[in-house]
């Protein structure tokens, strides 16, 4: 028993620094409840961020990234709705400017009644996710889908 427990002390976690490139990824947003477009949100930001810093230092310019939105979340991005979902719309503006491309699907638009100048500047409407999410990945893009869930307990709790 000494002996496993000397090799556990011994053996532990490093950091390492993999190869990365310049990613080319498509997230894929369908949400039962939209206020979960923030924590989807934070994904793009975990991709991001560690990469346009040392030892990387990438541009984000130079990062491909999509968002097809299709589900309850479509409603964010209704310019009437701004006042109530004003932090989730300035987060995809700043990321859009970014070089993000944030893609709407016609066919929920249209479930919500939505046209295309109920969106904001930054949305490119597309005719449908599906296809959308296809297409990227048959160009090389990795498919990334946020699941997002509601936690009960705080990370101390659960630690």
């Amino acid at each position: 028993m000494h002996i496993s427990l000397a090799i556990a002390n011994e053996d532990s976690a490093h950091y390492v620094e993999p190869p990365y490139k310049e990613p080319r990824v498509v997230y894929d947003f369908y949400f039962d409840e939209p206020a979960k477009i923030n924590s989807a949100l934070y994904w793009i930001r975990s991709l991001i961020n560690p990469l346009i810093e040392e030892p990387y230092n990438f541009a984000p310019e130079f990062m491909e990234i999509k968002v097809v939105i299709h589900g309850t979340e479509i409603v964010t991005l209704a310019k009437k709705n701004y006042a109530k979902y004003k932090d989730a719309v300035e987060r995809m503006r700043y990321y859009a400017l970014l070089g993000v491309k944030f893609k709407v699907c016609n066919i929920a638009a249209s479930d919500y009644d939505y046209k295309t100048e109920d969106f904001y500047e930054f949305i490119e409407i597309v005719p449908s996710a599906f296809t959308e999410l296809a297409h990227w990945q048959q160009q090389g893009f990795a498919l990334i889908t946020p699941k997002i869930y509601t936690r009960t307990k705080s990370i101390k709790e659960i630690r």
